[in-house]
């Protein structure tokens, strides 16, 4: 994926969060310069991967399979005992045309909520013992109500709704045609993103990139090389 592709990406997302009012921390505005000197102030969000994440599963087709997400808080699974918190918060954008592929987790449940912009449809299935897609119902809870859901069902989530999603439940995600990118909220238990997905088929969950142009802002997946680089 081409970094100015990814730059271009985080700019309308920005227009986006301020069309519907959410403020993201400071941080999310830090040029890759703001970094320096900060060391012992910035490691929970090098650790924990909090900030920019733009990803395309490695398939290079953004449009049509991506997703543009920002981790706000998060623990960390991997240092319990440093980093205590047991939650986490992200907001992504979901354009039409574009699928967040199907996948369940292992361990992470979560709140999936429309914050905002078109309508999020959900397809769901539950996972088999073998992985596999089951054809087994079973049930969610849609803001605090329980419905059953066939294999495949696809539910609509408007503008303030929310869905809970346990692990093993298999969804993928996009934004209703014709009304326009959505604003997704995820509240959930902390997951570690490269261990705790599970694609029904195999893909990356961060993306290859090209350096065509410099970085606006750094992405997550940037911190290790670049932060340390400029420390």
């Amino acid at each position: 994926m081409k970094r100015s592709r990814i730059n271009a990406e985080i700019q309308s997302a920005i227009k986006l969060f301020d069309q519907i009012g959410f403020k993201l921390p400071p941080f999310a505005f830090w040029t890759p310069e703001d970094w320096s000197g900060r060391i012992n102030q910035v490691r929970e969000i090098m650790d924990n991967r909090l900030g920019w994440d733009v990803t395309d599963y490695g398939h290079n087709t953004f449009d049509k399979m991506g997703l543009l997400l920002f981790t706000i808080r998060k623990g960390n699974a991997g240092q319990p005992d440093i980093y205590a918190k047991p939650y986490a918060e992200k907001l992504m954008v979901c354009r039409e045309g574009q699928v967040a592929p199907m996948h369940f987790h292992w361990r992470k449940m979560e709140d999936i909520i429309n914050r905002g912009g078109g309508n999020l449809v959900l397809r769901m299935h539950g996972a088999a013992p073998d992985g596999t897609l089951s054809r087994e119902a079973f049930e969610v809870s849609i803001d605090g109500q329980k419905i059953r859901v066939e294999p495949g069902q696809e539910i609509i989530l408007t503008p303030g709704e929310s869905i809970f999603l346990e692990p093993f439940v298999y969804h993928e995600f996009y934004a209703q045609q014709g009304t326009g990118p959505v604003v997704i909220g995820e509240v959930s238990s902390v997951n570690d993103d490269e261990e705790d997905n599970r694609f029904l088929e195999s893909m990356g969950r961060f993306p290859a990139i090209e350096e065509d142009e410099p970085p606006l802002y750094l992405l997550c997946t940037d911190y290790k090389e670049r932060v340390l680089k400029i420390i």
